[in-house]
Order: structure tokens, then sequence, then C-alpha cells
């Protein structure tokens, strides 16, 4: 609730809050503003007072009032509505520009920012990485200490390190890939700036602006955007509990058979899937493989959350054995968020394609934090820290699905792995915009969507949702989205 100051009145500060928001990044262009009346009952002051505060933002030329319909955020994607008015693309297909023109109110931007620069000091339900106090640092520590003698230094500064990565991490990323039962050897595999870099390669290696991608639905906002930004075009498919929808699938390979619109790429989370938590069945798997096989599709398999999965998970790249998989792996949800480490493990015909996009990029990678996290994993300090996180998760998911459930949330999906996909009753975007003034970050169900449709659904992490403090935050904001 807003309090008045000797310096600055109530319309200045309401219309402080919402400017603040704009210029973070927490509103995106083409946001709708609470109505006037929800927002007057929101921060407990009167309809005028709002009306002052929108008026002030409409001076700033940071809103847009549209006759009939409320304040929307200004820029470039304000307009949304007017493509939508002219029907969706065809088949599904998500067109780029019109990826830019619809943007939910938190954005997968928004997501990533909330990283670096925290809403507040409490959990935040809506992130993707674990607390800071899970975080193992002690083993970091001891790794880089034995491998930072002046000598290593001196060698891992003074020249640029090998193009594919440090030489003894890839050969203990080959025997961890074996050990999954992925046929790759240490000269199949790449090191990366973290997975989110190693699926960029592999986009800019196989796809060209305006080539169709297949991506699951629900999904992982930040990729969906990150192809909209290279131009791509998107085809969802919907994500059930054992995967993709294959009958989807099918009829998007055959609608665009042998034309430049056919699918060229499939962009898959099989194991622990972001945001459902589901695991992809053996019998999915198989026909995932065999469609990619005659369609002449690639697939790139981020398998970001193995660490916190069983080993016996089915895995496209076991099966397929690296002839049209590209495995993608990394380090940042398990172990440190800024060890930004990566790899993929590619069929022989692709590797150096693929490492011509790296050199391009990036040239290399920090040979000294590489041989670190070799070090890391060759002690077992990895697989122990590993084992700590799962046991703890286990605990955190039973305490979060059940502070869930009384809270009045349905879970749409079995609760597995660090996220939970909770329907809420009520719209989750609405309410993400509510919960920002108590100091917490929602991932909202549109931000999973490539159309980002409004939903009741939302995505939560079970590691920072485990305070029933949050839920009653939650309760109330959802009690007021429903008025």
């Amino acid at each position: 609730m807003l309090l008045r100051t000797p310096t600055h009145t109530l319309s200045e500060q309401l219309s402080e809050r919402f400017a603040s928001r704009i210029r973070d990044r927490l509103l995106a262009a083409g946001a709708r503003l609470p109505s006037v009346r929800q927002c007057a009952a929101q921060h407990g002051v009167s309809p005028s007072t709002v009306v002052a505060a929108y008026d002030q933002l409409l001076a700033q030329g940071l809103v847009e009032a549209r006759r009939n319909r409320g304040f929307f955020v200004r820029g470039p994607a304000a307009p949304a509505l007017a493509s939508q008015a002219k029907g969706a693309p065809a088949d599904g297909v998500l067109d780029a520009a019109h990826a830019h023109q619809r943007k939910a109110p938190i954005s997968a931007a928004t997501l990533m920012r909330g990283m670096f620069q925290p809403i507040s000091a409490k959990p935040q339900p809506g992130l993707g990485v674990l607390p800071e106090d899970w975080i193992a640092t002690d083993p970091i520590a001891a790794s880089l200490r034995r491998v930072s003698g002046a000598a290593s230094v001196r060698d891992t500064s003074v020249r640029y390190g090998e193009p594919m990565g440090d030489a003894a991490l890839r050969r203990v990323l080959a025997a961890r890939l074996q050990a999954l039962g992925i046929a790759a050897r240490a000269e199949h595999i790449i090191t990366t700036v973290g997975a989110t870099h190693a699926l960029d390669i592999i986009s800019r290696t196989l796809l060209k602006p305006g080539d169709s991608v297949m991506v699951e639905e629900p999904g992982w906002a930040v990729e969906f955007a990150r192809l909209s930004a290279l131009g791509m075009r998107i085809l969802p498919v919907p994500r059930g509990p054992d995967g993709p929808d294959l009958d989807v699938m099918q009829r998007l390979c055959e609608a665009h058979a042998g034309t430049a619109a056919a699918p060229r790429l499939f962009v898959s989370v099989s194991v622990l899937h972001n945001p459902t938590g589901a695991c992809l069945s053996p019998a999915h798997a198989h026909r995932v493989l065999q469609l990619a096989q005659r369609h002449g599709f690639w697939i790139a398999e981020d398998d970001s959350y193995c660490h916190l999965a069983p080993e016996h998970a089915t895995r496209l790249a076991t099966l397929d054995g690296l002839q049209r998989t590209i495995y993608v792996g990394g380090f940042a949800k398990i172990l440190a968020p800024n060890w930004r480490i990566g790899y993929m493990a590619a069929p022989p015909e692709l590797l150096e394609p693929l490492l011509d996009t790296k050199l391009l990029s990036t040239l290399t990678t920090p040979s000294l934090l590489e041989r670190a996290l070799a070090h890391c994993i060759e002690q077992g300090q990895l697989r122990r820290h590993a084992e700590r996180v799962r046991t703890r998760l286990d605990a955190a998911r039973s305490r979060s699905a059940r502070l869930a459930q009384q809270a009045g949330c349905r879970f749409a999906a079995e609760p597995a792995g660090l996220f939970g996909w909770v329907d809420t009753g009520v719209d989750t975007e609405a309410l993400a915009l509510r919960l920002l003034d108590d100091g917490y970050l929602l991932a909202p169900g549109a931000l999973f969507h490539a159309e980002h449709r409004p939903s009741t659904l939302m995505r939560i992490n079970f590691a920072t949702t485990q305070e029933a403090g949050f839920w009653r935050v939650f309760e109330r904001g959802r009690e007021g989205v429903g008025k």
C-alpha cells in the first residue's frame, strides 16, 4: 500500500512504480496496465489518484491510451492486436515478426534479468536456478585452487584454449556420456559457454532466417525468444506426459514436405521437461527418431537437468547413437550458475561446421574453468553434490506441492524434477503483476507458449516455494485477480 509523504504525492509514487517496471522491462511493450478500478483497489488509493498517475505516464511517453480498452505500455510491440486481427499463421506457425509483437507482461528477458537483479531478497518462485544456499562452493574453490598454480595460469592465459575445448574435460565428459549409454568420444564433443550457447551455435549452424523449427509447447521461454530473434519460424508441438504429440509432428512434416518450409530442426527437453517435469517415454523416443530419419530434420536434445534425473531416463541421443541427434548439456543448473560451461556431442559430419560457428562467436572457451570442472568431476565432487541436491530437492518438492495444493492449485503434470506446472484458476499474467508489489517474480504460463496465449498455469521452482508465507501472499493476489 502506498503512503503519502511530504515530498511525493500518491500519484507520483504510483507513476514512478510503473515507470520503474517499464524501464526494467518487468512490463514489456504491449502489456496492459490494470484498469483504474483494479489498480485503485490493489494499491489502496482512489481512482482519481490512479488516473493522475496514468496521465503522468502518458506525458512521459511510457504508455498509450486505447479507446475503451485501457492503458498499454508504449513500444514497437504495442500494436500486437492488429496482427492478431488478420488471423493466426497457418499450421500453427509463428512468424518471427509476430513473435516480437506478442509479448507477455512478464517476458523471457524479465526472468533472465531477475537472475541478475533480484526483485527482492525473498525466494523467487519464477526463477529457474537453485537457491544460493544450495550451491556447494567448497568443491568449486578446491578445484580452482588445484588447477590455478602459476604454471597452469600462465599456460591458460598466454594463448587461446583448444578450439573444441579443454582435452581433459572432453575426455571426462565422454566417459560420463558413455555411462548414460551415449556413444560419444572426446572428439565428438565441443565445449561452449553454457548450454544456451550450445543451442545458439546449433541454430546458427543448421538454420537460416525463415527456416522452420519444431519446439515443444509448453516449452522454454528463452528458447522461443532466442529463435524468434534469429528470424526462425516456430512450429509448436504440444508436449504431453510421454513426449511430443507425434500426430502433430507428423502433420507438420508432411504438410511442408519437399518445400522450403519443411522443419529443419526439433528442439526437445526430453528429460525433466521444462516446465512440466515430464520425461520422454521409450516408445515416443523411437517414433520421434523415425520421423527425423524419414523427414530429414535434426534434433537438438537439451539435457540441462540431467544431474537431477535418474540415469536410466530415456534419452534420444542414447537410442540414436548421435546420428540425427545433437546432445546438449551444462552445469549451471546443478553446480553454479556462473560457471558458464556447457557442451554438445554431435554427429561427425556436423562437428566442423559447429566448430566454425563457435570460433566465429567466442573464439574459444575458458580453459582454466574447464580444467577445474574436469577435476571436480574426476574427484567425484560433482557426483556427491548432485546426490545431496537430489535428496534435498525431493523433500522440497513434497513440501512445495503440499502447500500449492492447500492454496487451491492443481498440478497439470505429475510433480518431478525442479519445476512444477500448476493451474491457479486465474490469469497468471495478471497475478504476476500483482505479486511484483510483494517482491515475488512469477513465471506465468503465457511465457511457455510460442504465441503467448493467456493462461491460468504457471511454473514454480520447488526449491524456492517451500515457505508458507509466499503461498499466503499468492492466495491474496489470486483473490484480487479473481474479483
